[in-house]
């Protein structure tokens, strides 16, 4: 099922389905290694959920909520 990247809750692990955005934000999604395919590991969820830290291609990335919603994914699991 597909949903965004917000859905994520922490220890949970998923793959990148798709961008849902343009011009200078896309290019820095897409510089960080988020690309169709990517594995994402929700490593801390903030108390409000508007800011939380993956971990993405072995880098920890902090990411808004409002970009995080633009960030499709797909196969959400527990990491073990």
């Amino acid at each position: 099922m597909k949903q965004p990247l917000t859905a994520l809750a922490e220890g949970e692990i998923c793959k990148v389905n798709s961008l849902l955005t343009e011009g200078i934000l896309r290019r820095r999604m897409l510089d960080l290694g988020l690309v169709e395919g990517t594995y994402i590991l929700a490593l801390h969820i903030g108390r409000k959920r508007e800011i939380a830290a993956y971990l993405i291609r072995g880098a920890v990335i902090a990411l808004r909520k409002e970009d995080a919603e633009r960030i499709i994914i797909t196969n959400i699991s527990k990491y073990l």
